[in-house]
Formats: C-alpha cells, structure tokens, sequence
C-alpha cells in the first residue's frame, strides 16, 4: 500500500490519502492524520478496506506533504556506497557512520529545494529511506524487519561548498546538509509488505533528463540488518524516525531551475525543483 499526506489546496488541512492506482488517489481521513500511527492502529486490512470504500480524486492537483507525520530524527548514513566514497577521495569507513539532518530539513514531492544565500554549490544524492514503524532499541540484526513500517525515497541535499570547508578545518559540517527543505521525502510511504527484497533495488537520480546517479542497494556497505541494529544499539528508534541509507556515486552540483527525479525501484519518483536565494 502507498499512503501519502496531501493537502488539496493550500488552505485545506493535511489528510492521509492511499494511493488507488495511477494517477488516483482516496482519502483515508476519517482514520487520522498520521500514516504510521493508522498503520499500527488499524493494520494493512482495515486501511485496504477504508481505502475501496472511498471516492477517487486526481492525484495531479494535490500538494504533497512528507509522508511521515511525526519525525523525531532523521538518522543519515555517509559513505555506504564504495564507488559514492571514492568519488569523494574517502575510504570505506569499517563501521556505520552516522549524522543527523533535524525534521525542519523535510520537504515533501514537487516542493522546491530553497538553497540559503550562503552557499553556492547544491548537490543532490539520492537514497533509499526506511520509515520505523515501532519503538525499538537494542534490536538484532535478524529481527531488522519488526522495525520497519515501510519504504519511501530521500534526496540528501549538500551545500558542498560549505561542507567541504569545513571538513577542511576538522570541523562538524552536518549544519550544511540540515537547512530547511535538505531532506526532501516522498512521494509516499509504501509499507514493507510491497518491498520483499528492499536490498535489490535500482537507484537513480535525473537532473532535466540527464541520467546523474545508478546503482542498486545491494552495493551498500552495509545493509539494513546491520544498519538497523546498530542504530538501535543504545538509541531508541521511534515511530516516524526516518533513515537514509547513504547515497550512490555520481554526485553533482546543480543550478537554479533544475529539477530533480529520484528515483528508486519498487518505492516511487520523488520530484523537486531548485532554487537559489540571491545574495
């Protein structure tokens, strides 16, 4: 099932909404406002059956929001793509290697990516994102998936100028990759049942037509078993959590006006403009 959080116009309220097939969307509002919350309060079956009832409306219109409601962090992982890290000069870390981008950097599908005065050099890098469906810590690897409410796609935004400056002066540089709208998330939230194989999944990103990025997941570093628990090894994973999985080699910058398609197999297209603030 894909679920998604929509407004209609920009004054009416956000609604949960499924996606029916295609182009066509149904309303699941009378259930709440949450996808995650209603997928552990009601389960696949009742929202499958709320979704037949309910009246078709074209998705074309709409104004997306990000699929999760609630997201207390957005746990980013960095270099877990061998070609990724040696396009940027890096060796492979031997463990996960983690930063955070705070909720106030989502964005949801169509939205732009605002890129603030102070940086020059925007970059795209597209990834797979897992949304936690339940409170979890100290969570094993081989029980990964009881932490899982489904699968969306994630673009982490870079203002690579002022990352690499400071990784220059041996600085923390996760301020440049945490701006408001650097997390662009979407189109919808599409539960674990309808991934089997979420480490078998093509990844691209296209700027205007020009193919920039193409792997699969399966060239990660580490996997989501891995990564899941070692998240969860002493922090709570709550519900709504967002993690990206890290990004594909082929990172490049962007110009104002581009918009971006990220793409990955199975999940969706997530789709943003670019746009530059002037000095």
């Amino acid at each position: 099932m894909q679920l998604g959080r929509i407004r209609r116009t920009p004054a009416d309220p956000v609604e949960v909404v499924a996606l029916r097939q295609p182009g066509e969307l149904v309303s699941l509002a009378a259930l709440g406002d949450d996808p995650v919350a209603m997928l552990s309060t009601y389960g696949l079956d009742r929202l499958a059956e709320e979704a037949d009832r309910g009246v078709c409306f074209a998705e074309e219109p709409v104004l997306f929001e990000p699929p999760v409601k609630r997201c207390g962090k957005i746990c980013c992982l960095a270099l877990n793509y061998r070609e990724h890290a040696d396009e940027s000069g890096l060796a492979v870390p031997p463990e996960p290697v983690l930063f955070f981008k705070p909720p106030t950097a989502l964005v949801g599908h169509r939205r732009p990516v605002v890129a603030p005065s102070r940086t020059k050099h925007l970059e795209h890098e597209v990834e797979l994102a897992v949304v936690i469906g339940r409170p979890v810590r100290d969570l094993p690897e081989e029980r990964w998936r009881e932490a899982v409410a489904g699968y969306t796609v994630i673009n982490d935004m870079t203002a690579r100028d002022l990352q690499l400056a400071n990784i220059e002066r041996n600085v923390p540089w996760d301020q440049f990759k945490a701006f408001d709208t650097f997390a662009p998330l979407g189109p919808y939230l599409v539960t674990a049942d309808e991934v089997p194989d979420p480490m078998a999944l093509d990844l691209r990103l296209e700027v205007d037509g020009q193919v920039r990025q193409r792997a699969n997941t399966r060239q990660m570093v580490f996997g989501l078993p891995r990564l899941i628990a070692d998240l969860s090894d002493g922090m709570t994973l709550e519900p709504g959590d967002v993690i990206a999985t890290g990004t594909i080699a082929g990172i490049a910058p962007l110009s104002d006006g581009d918009v971006m398609h990220a793409t990955v197999e199975g999940v969706g297209t997530l789709s943003n403009p670019v746009l530059f603030r002037p000095s």
